[in-house]
Order: structure tokens, then C-alpha cells, then sequence
């Protein structure tokens, strides 16, 4: 897929293996990383600014738990550096790197109290009893678990113990803080909340932050920038909004959020045959599509016009076979009688589906925006 000219997403290429790690809080450069005869990371580089929240996502065995614990010292690389702060970090070993680390498993010591296990990330620091006292009640208050000081893991919740893990991996004030998965082991409405409440801290201590996760969702609340990762290489790297609707690769695409796909076959310049449609194409897909006889169409459910005008382009007759309700929208498949074997799906809004007919009802107009249509060779 091509870039659009206004304002090109970070792809791995542009975005990390050119840069020369200038302003970045940490630089990767060429790591590479094998498991016997398996690939883990291919010649990854990345660079990541001060301050910033970066989510490493992708599917299982991708790699991306393999990059942060050789970030972390925890894994060696074969090959490649590591910079952070401007200083070379590629072999020292875990003590000697300045990071906070969070892993799913909370990994809090049973025999120690919530004031106790706070405090344990404190031992490297040079402090007297009474600032480490105090550091771990600023921390206490911080996570809102003032309190429960003398409490044991074990008397917590999942949600609570995970607050005192992110406030041990705090409290020493590192410079870095990677987390592996920290939420995945809660269920969906604590997770959420922890979501946001990492996202605040983040904010609030202006700590240059590392994430691991499989969730697209969670990286996309979270993040200031996403590394895609696949196959031990980062596909695409780039803001959410930019790698939600410029996705460089099929496979970002379809592993954020959902897509139809249409093949197609190429009329001329800006028109492509997808069935027994011809579909307009917009600048940026005619430009997309220029070198290519055929490929196919990529448009996101909730791009798909469900109300159009009587001029709208890609115009087409429709009927609803399916939906599934959400909550807040409905997702709706669609049967087009020039679009054989195949169903066309899009979300609306709650409120906008009373306006349309019912399942298996009479047929409506729906329309395909030239701009919503992306185009894959």
C-alpha cells in the first residue's frame, strides 16, 4: 500500500531504520535474536522519544516479549545495540540498566506486606529509613491504596495487587519502565480501569515507557505510538489513528480492528471491478491501485455509508441478513446482488439503526466513499 503524500505513516522502514536515534530517550539498532533455529527478532531497530508511552503488539511468537527482555537485560542478543540515554547498554547486565519492570504475574513477594514490597524496589537506593517510609506512602496514595500498608498480597485483589506492583516498579524513580502484559490476567472492567490509571501515572511522572501486549484495544488506549510487530520484525510504527487508517500491510490491517476485503480487478486509473460493481476509486487509492491489475480493496466497517445521497458515488442497493448488538452500535452484515457469495459488514450507531429497515426486510441504500476505499496489491 502507498503512503499518502500528505502526511505518510511511520513504516519500520521510515521510521526506524533510517533515523540515527537523535533526541530519542531509547535507541535499537539492528537486534537480532535466535532460539536455536528460530528467527525471535530479525534486525529490529526502533527508536523511542522521552517521555513517550510505546505499545510493541502483535500476535503470539512475534517477538515482541523477546525485545523487551533484552531491552531489560533479561535475554542477550546476538547482534545489534542498545542505547539509552545516549549510553551504550547493549551488554551490561539487568542491575546495571535503570528500569522499572511489571510483569503479568505481579511476581509480589507473599511473605512481605504491600508497605514491604513497595519499599523492596528502594534497597539500591541510598536512603535512610524515614525517606523510604515516606517515598512508599507517596506511592500508596498515588495508586489510592493508602491503608493498607500492613496488608498482605494475598488480602488484595488481583486489580489491588497489580497497583502495588506498578508502584514497586515505580517507587525507586527509574528512568525506563517496561511492562509485560501487566493487565492481561484481570477481568475486562478492572483491566479498563488500570488502563487508564497507568496511562495517568505515565503522564504524571513523564516516565519513557515500553509496552507489551496482544490487545489491540489496550494499545490503542494506551499508546502514543504502536510498533506492529510480525515474524520478529516491526511491519509498522506509528501513531494509533495513523495505523488504524493507514495501515502500510494486509496483515496490520486486518489485526487492527476489522476490514472488509474485496478483491477487484482494475478498469482504469480510478475504477475497479469488485464483483459485479464498479467502484470509483479516491486519489489516494487511483494512485494505491496505479500499479496494479488486481489485489484487493480494504474498507473498514464503520467507513461504509449507510445513508447516502442519491449522488453519492458507489452507490448500491442493500439488505440487512445478520447483525450483532454492542451496546453502543450494532454490527450489520450486508447482502449486495453485486456482491455474490460474499457479505459486506458495518457498524452503525445504536441510535442510527431504528432508521433503517429491520433483518430481512425490505432493501436500502448504502454507499462505499471513495476515501474509505484503500487498495492492497
Amino acid at each position: 500500500m502507498m503512503p499518502d503524500t500528505q502526511s505518510a505513516p511511520e513504516s519500520a522502514s521510515a521510521a526506524t531504520t533510517t533515523s540515527n536515534g537523535v533526541g530519542s530517550f531509547l535507541s535499537i539498532r539492528q537486534l537480532h535474536k535466535r532460539f536455536g533455529a528460530f528467527t525471535a527478532l530479525d534486525q529490529v531497530s526502533l527508536d523511542v522519544r522521552p517521555g513517550e508511552m510505546v505499545c510493541l503488539l502483535g500476535p503470539s511468537g512475534c517477538g515482541k516479549t523477546t525485545l523487551l527482555r533484552t531491552i531489560a537485560g533479561l535475554e542477550q542478543q546476538d547482534s545489534g545495540t542498545i542505547h539509552a540515554q545516549n549510553q551504550d547498554i547493549s551488554r551490561l547486565p539487568p542491575q546495571a540498566r535503570d528500569y522499572g519492570i511489571l510483569f503479568q504475574s505481579y511476581a509480589l513477594f507473599p511473605n512481605l506486606t504491600v508497605a514491604e514490597n513497595v519499599a523492596y524496589g528502594l534497597h539500591r537506593r541510598r536512603l535512610s529509613r524515614s525517606q523510604r517510609q515516606q517515598r512508599v506512602a507517596e506511592m500508596l496514595e498515588m495508586i489510592g491504596l493508602s491503608g493498607n500498608d500492613n496488608k498482605y498480597p494475598g488480602q488484595l485483589s488481583g486489580g489491588q495487587q497489580q497497583r502495588v506492583a506498578l508502584a514497586r516498579a515505580l517507587a525507586p524513580s527509574p528512568s525506563l519502565l517496561l511492562l509485560d502484559e501487566p493487565l492481561s490476567a484481570l477481568d475486562a472492567q478492572v483491566r479498563e480501569h488500570l488502563q487508564l490509571e497507568i496511562r495517568r501515572l505515565q503522564k504524571q511522572f513523564n516516565i519513557t515507557t515500553l509496552m507489551v501486549t496482544h490487545d489491540q484495544e489496550e494499545a490503542m488506549v494506551m499508546a502514543d505510538r504502536i510498533a506492529i510487530m510480525q515474524h520478529g520484525r516491526i511491519v509498522q510504527f506509528d501513531s494509533p489513528d495513523r495505523i488504524y487508517r493507514h495501515p502500510a500491510t494486509p496483515f496490520v490491517a486486518d489485526f487492527i480492528g476489522q476490514a472488509n476485503w474485496l478483491p477487484f480487478q482494475r478498469l482504469s486509473a480510478q475504477q475497479v471491478r469488485v464483483g459485479a460493481m464498479t467502484l470509483t476509486l479516491g486519489p489516494t487509492a487511483a494512485r494505491e491501485s496505479a500499479l496494479n491489475l488486481d489485489g484487493r480493496l480494504f474498507c473498514r466497517p464503520e467507513a461504509i455509508d449507510l445513508q447516502p445521497t442519491a449522488d453519492a458515488a458507489n452507490r448500491y442497493s442493500a439488505r440487512v441478513v445478520d447483525q450483532i448488538y454492542f451496546g453502543n452500535r450494532y454490527r450489520m452484515m450486508l447482502e449486495l446482488d453485486e456482491l455474490p457469495g460474499q457479505h459486506l459488514m458495518a457498524d452503525v450507531a445504536s441510535e442510527t439503526r431504528t432508521a433503517l429497515p429491520e433483518v430481512a426486510a425490505q432493501r436500502f441504500w448504502i454507499a462505499l466513499p471513495q476515501h474509505a476505499l484503500h487498495v492492497f496489491a
